[in-house]
């Protein structure tokens, strides 16, 4: 809030809006909510947002379910100069990396840049503590990890006794949702705050309206965002 010209009661509203709307509340929304500009409300809501970040301790419990999407609109409804004409899928879209702590039903999302074996086993050894056991779907890149155990979604597995990734892809149904039905549209370099965004209404599910936000303006401390780092010319 440092040098905001917008007073506490701006933010307290626009807080309570962001992190109580299950599937977000868009700057447009936000501005005729508040009386103030889109423009004033888009860099509002990214500050929220920011206060959602690293706010998840470092360890899951486990067992935990690990899982990758891809974020990105269909290659049909681009502009015909920004269209992908080779591959299917996955192409032209932003992987997004996730695992579930069933022991808290917490997760923890992160945009990554690739989905090779590398990539996703640092990021689900970094977050499951030692021992705990590990569910995936069949992605090759999953193979090699200490207790895992996998579905197979290409045998219509989706379940086998205690393995499953059910929770995990709710999770990103509810991102996707969010995203087509209120957002429409983001740019790469912001999905990072959308992800914790979704990921801090979901962890904190549990709480009391005024617990949550309590835990997301703990989450403002130490943070900042001003406009023009905002719409700096970055990944």
């Amino acid at each position: 809030m440092e040098d905001s010209k917008l007073g506490y009661r701006i933010w307290a509203i626009a807080s309570y809006l962001i992190a109580h709307h299950p599937k977000g509340v868009s700057s447009v929304q936000l501005s005729k909510h508040l009386g103030i500009t889109q423009k004033t409300a888009w860099h509002l809501g990214h500050r929220i947002r920011e206060s959602w970040r690293d706010l998840n301790p470092a360890k899951t419990q486990g067992p935990v379910e690990a899982d990758e999407t891809y974020i990105g609109g269909k290659s049909k409804n681009r502009k015909a100069h920004k269209r992908f004409y080779r591959g299917r899928g996955t192409v032209g879209k932003i992987p997004v990396a996730g695992v579930l702590d069933r022991a808290t039903n917490t997760v923890r999302t992160i945009k990554t840049t690739s989905t090779t074996k590398e990539t996703l086993q640092r990021f689900v050894s970094s977050h499951a503590v030692a021992g705990a056991a590990i569910y995936t779907d069949e992605a090759n890149a999953y193979n090699g990890l200490p207790n895992h155990s996998a579905v197979i979604h290409s045998w219509r597995q989706y379940v086998k006794g205690d393995v499953h990734t059910n929770g995990i892809e709710s999770h990103w149904a509810l991102l996707k949702r969010g995203i087509l039905g209120t957002y429409h549209s983001i740019s790469p370099k912001h999905l990072q705050r959308y992800a914790d965004e979704f990921s801090g209404r979901h962890n904190t599910k549990s709480l009391t309206p005024m617990e949550r936000l309590q835990v997301l303006f703990a989450g403002m401390v130490g943070k900042r965002l001003r406009y023009r780092e905002l719409i700096a010319d970055t990944a």
